[in-house]
């Protein structure tokens, strides 16, 4: 289950970093971020029993605008690609299907969740298909957003000016550790002037 809103972020006993942020190269944090998609899916899915799930992932997949961003996103993970044989909108950046496929998901609804700025679940979803397919992103571009995406779940959302400094920072020190540092204090930050403090747990 996904985290709620001012839930605590919790240390991945795999990678050591924060769950959902080690993704896609941590096992545990990348099932924990595909969980984000397949928990609605199933929910989504409890409607249409008896019906074939790649008949009903079509039929999602041909009005995006109508369903849940997560619902979109499971469905097309449920539908091969004619053109490259992976999950439609997964496969690499040279595959025309797929990145057309792409494009038409975020016609999706993205509903943010009472509590949170304006625009935090917009950015979880592109956090999350990036972090899902990341042949077709820069380097440091998956390691901010990777890194961001734990705070985006519990609520919290940078404002433009302070996504392009972090992006900027990270640019600079590209590395894991460093990014990881700065994205930290920038949250820390944002619990003090919200006038609370989300503690830091460790999985054991």
């Amino acid at each position: 289950m996904r985290p709620g809103v001012g839930a605590a972020l919790v240390r991945c006993d795999e990678c050591g970093g924060h769950e959902y942020g080690g993704a896609p190269d941590c096992r545990r944090c990348r099932l924990l971020v595909d969980g984000i998609v397949e928990e609605k899916w199933q929910h989504f899915f409890d409607q249409w029993r008896g019906e074939s799930e790649l008949d009903v992932a079509r039929l999602i997949a041909a009005e995006p605008a109508q369903h849940d961003w997560r619902v979109v996103d499971a469905a097309l993970d449920r539908i091969t690609c004619d053109e490259c044989g992976d999950r439609l909108s997964r496969g690499p950046l040279g595959c025309s299907a797929c990145n057309l496929a792409h494009g038409f998901r975020y016609a999706a609804i993205e509903s943010d969740r009472p509590g949170v700025p304006p625009g935090n679940e917009h950015a979880i979803r592109v956090n999350v298909s990036v972090v899902r397919r990341p042949q077709v992103t820069s380097r440091q571009e998956l390691l901010a957003r990777r890194l961001l995406l734990p705070t985006l779940l519990v609520g919290f959302l940078p404002t433009t000016a302070q996504a392009q400094r972090i992006s900027a920072m990270i640019k600079s020190d590209p590395t894991p550790e460093g990014a990881s540092v700065l994205i930290d204090h920038w949250f820390r930050a944002q619990q003090t002037s919200a006038g609370y403090r989300i503690a830091d747990k460790t999985v054991r």
